[in-house]
């Protein structure tokens, strides 16, 4: 698959505060989370995708374009902003409906592809009525709705779950997931880790205006070789279990829980732990209940990278 995303040497600052610094990377496409701390880049970034600015240095290439101020790569953009700016006096479907006209489809086009997209995000019943009267959740549906109503190659979303009741995420993971799967590139930006992590796996992490991370979730925690892998377990037998893996050379520390049920472990080769353990269980009559790597997650990898 050919880059959607490239940038060399990406550079932005605003007078003296830098936004990026030297960022070079490359995104094959597909569904994919631009993740970071508060100031470290994110928005300085997803403004220079969407095209509202002018790299200070270096080069930027979405969709083999460079965005900014380009009516044809805008054609093949969709962009949810964080920011809530709604005419409250429209109707979401005149609204969704106005903005489409603004990719060039007609009057007619724009009305059937905005009605369209606002089924999808579950608005139907209430497109009819003004904005102004809208909850933060609906409104936060109807900016996702005019991002999709003009089918985007590559669809830009900031912070896109705020606001929404659970009922209403799950939708829109849902949504996310079958763009994804339609072909569609999908950058999400979001503070909401585990709910990038149920969409994808593969992740951009900036910090400080760098690059700090990138690729699948399991291979970044790889490369963290100074944190043993943390692996939590239950069993019937957990002390004489604690034991016989203590003895194991990949296992630094076992401590067992007051109930004598549960065990918590550190492990330098989670690979090697994982092939001994059926083993020794079976060798000890462990009686292993459960077990999982507990710091494997994107929440886990995200404190360890910025911490």
């Amino acid at each position: 698959m050919s880059a959607v995303f490239v940038a060399h040497e990406l550079g932005r600052w605003y007078g003296p505060v830098v936004g990026l610094n030297d960022l070079s990377v490359s995104v094959p496409g597909g569904v994919f989370g631009l993740l970071g701390p508060n100031g470290a880049g994110k928005s300085t970034m997803l403004k220079l995708i969407a095209g509202e600015i002018r790299p200070s240095r270096g080069t930027i290439e979405v969709l083999g374009h460079q965005p900014f101020a380009n009516r044809e790569y805008f054609r093949q953009l969709g962009f949810c902003p964080q920011q809530d700016a709604l005419y409250g006096d429209m109707s979401a479907l005149d609204l969704v409906s106005f903005l489409t006209r603004l990719h060039g489809f007609s009057a007619v086009e724009s009305r059937r592809r905005a009605a369209s997209a606002l089924e999808r995000v579950k608005l139907t019943d209430s497109m009819h009525r003004r904005t102004r009267e809208y909850s933060k959740g609906m409104r936060q549906r109807v900016k996702i709705a005019q991002a999709i109503a003009h089918d985007p190659k590559f669809l830009v979303v900031d912070e896109p779950l705020t606001g929404l009741d659970p009922v209403a995420r799950r939708d829109m993971i849902a949504l996310f997931g079958e763009l994804g799967r339609a072909g569609v590139h999908v950058l999400i930006s979001s503070h909401v880790l585990h709910e990038v992590e149920s969409l994808t796996e593969e992740i951009l992490l900036l910090h400080r205006g760098r690059l700090l991370a990138q690729g699948k979730v399991h291979e970044v925690r790889a490369l963290l070789s100074r944190h043993p892998r943390k692996v939590e377990m239950r069993a019937r037998e957990s002390r004489r279990l604690a034991r016989a893996l203590l003895a194991l050379p990949e296992v630094s520390s076992v401590a067992v829980a007051p109930d004598g049920l549960s065990l918590s472990l550190e492990t330098r080769d989670v690979e090697s732990f994982f092939t001994h353990l059926p083993e020794i269980a079976l060798a000890e009559r462990a009686g292993i209940e459960s077990f999982e790597s507990t710091d494997a997650g994107l929440e886990a990898v995200f404190d360890y990278l910025i911490g």
